[in-house]
């Protein structure tokens, strides 16, 4: 493979809570306030972006792990901002150290891991459960 990731490689994605990233509106939770799979999802943006500044235009990465834990409630108005960090590289494993705030506190922290693939095999592999 020719690429190179670097060990302490960071990048940051931002949202802001609206009602269709509620829990109550997402189906998680009962609470109008930011859903973990929103937080989720922003987190596995974050770490996606990071990597594929370095791939090349025929490779991406798919998560293959979150193992977060949502520790404190962002009510609607609120940006949420996640930080995420390339920690370990194991050969096409790519593992991200994520930490999530509002605008008061730390609301996430966790590790991310995603897998370097090729674009084309991937999906030709995925369609097949068509056939």
């Amino acid at each position: 493979m020719d690429f190179e990731f670097k060990i302490g490689m960071k990048e940051t994605a931002q949202d802001v809570v609206a009602e269709q990233n509620t829990a109550v509106f997402m189906g998680s939770g009962s609470l109008p306030v930011y859903a973990t799979p929103a937080m989720l999802a922003l987190i596995e943006k974050a770490s996606a972006l990071l990597a594929q500044k370095t791939l090349p235009e025929l490779m991406s990465t798919v998560g293959i792990l979150l193992n977060v834990k949502h520790i404190a409630a962002t009510p609607v108005g609120m940006k949420v901002r996640v930080e995420s960090e390339l920690i370990l590289v194991e050969g096409r494993k790519l593992t991200f150290k994520v930490t999530a705030f509002d605008e008061k506190e730390k609301i996430a922290e966790g590790i991310h891991e995603r897998f370097v693939i090729k674009k084309e095999p991937f999906l030709q592999k995925a369609e097949a459960k068509l056939y």
